[in-house]
């Protein structure tokens, strides 16, 4: 079996041994292609692979087509929207992500954001505390669990809404459950985003919901940019001059954001949330025994595509 490691932006060395170590234990190949550039290289690369590993590489018709011994595309990391779910359906080919592995990562940059943003993004000006603050956390998957976890910590006060966790689970992790994000958003000081990219969610969060904020709003998007109705929330801090935007996902408006509201606004130069030593050698590692596991006993416990 060769499994293809096809990461533009790479892994850390370590990581990369220890998926090559889980291979190595399993039979398998493994064939590193790191910093490739050009999509046909990895295109290229990609037709004599059984497996592959990618990052935020994408994986779609052009590559499943020229893969015909492909069984498995494994995303180190929790989004998958870079993966054409149904065009690996039709080739038949698995698609998994490895949910958990980088989530306390994000979860660590969603509180160091927050800080940033209470305290006037360090400008020398007096801000607020954490302390005593009520925290919304809009779905409450496994970042939320640990935004929740550290946020208590702080001695914030945590509610959560999530349409898909039964309010029972969440009390009983000390986490206040809301019935509706409208009530999340007028009861809560500061949200954090962890919603994924659906046609449900993309453009869900607008003016209209971030605006039912308390004064001195603060909103956190450690999630996508497709989430945020970017117009309509440009025009609410326009009108609310209270209301901060930090973001780990630059918006296509970063330009505006950036010199409408330079005291109000921060997006990372690149998507941050999961660069850690830690997230990039648990996500490289739990791929690779995804990768075995399946192979070997046919478990899909992560599939995401049907």
């Amino acid at each position: 079996m060769k499994v293809l490691v096809a990461t533009d932006k790479p892994f850390a060395p370590v990581a990369v041994k220890g998926i090559k170590e889980v291979l190595d234990k399993a039979g398998y190949e493994m064939v590193l292609l790191e910093k490739y550039g050009d999509k046909a290289n990895f295109v290229k690369a990609a037709a004599q692979a059984d497996a592959i590993i990618i990052r935020s590489d994408v994986v779609d018709e052009d590559v499943l087509a020229a893969a015909p011994q492909l069984k498995i595309v494994v995303r180190a990391g929790a989004g998958y929207d870079n993966v054409d779910l149904a065009a690996a359906t039709k080739h038949g080919v698995c698609v998994m992500n490895t949910p958990g592995q980088n989530s306390n990562a994000v979860a660590e940059l969603a509180l160091g954001l927050m800080v940033y943003a209470v305290r006037n993004l360090y400008n020398g000006t007096s801000g607020t505390e954490l302390k005593g603050k009520k925290l919304g956390i809009h779905a409450y998957g496994n970042v939320g669990r640990n935004v929740a976890r550290i946020a208590k910590g702080f001695g914030m006060e945590v509610y959560a809404y999530d349409a898909y966790v039964p309010a029972e689970a969440m009390k009983q992790e000390g986490i206040i459950p809301v019935v509706s994000a409208e009530e999340l958003y007028s009861t809560c000081n500061i949200v954090s985003l962890h919603i994924p990219a659906t046609d449900e969610t993309k453009n869900s969060i607008n003016a209209d919901l971030v605006g039912k904020m308390p004064k001195n709003g603060v909103l956190i998007n450690t999630a996508r940019k497709e989430v945020i109705d970017e117009t309509s929330l440009l025009m609410l801090m326009e009108s609310r001059p209270d209301i901060k935007y930090m973001t780990d996902v630059m918006p296509a408006a970063d330009a505006k954001f950036a010199s409408k509201f330079p005291d109000r606004y921060f997006a990372t130069p690149k998507k941050m949330g999961a660069q850690t030593a830690e997230a990039n050698i648990n996500a490289g590692i739990a791929a690779a025994r995804q990768i075995v596991d399946f192979l070997e006993n046919g478990n899909e416990r992560f599939r995401v595509n049907k």
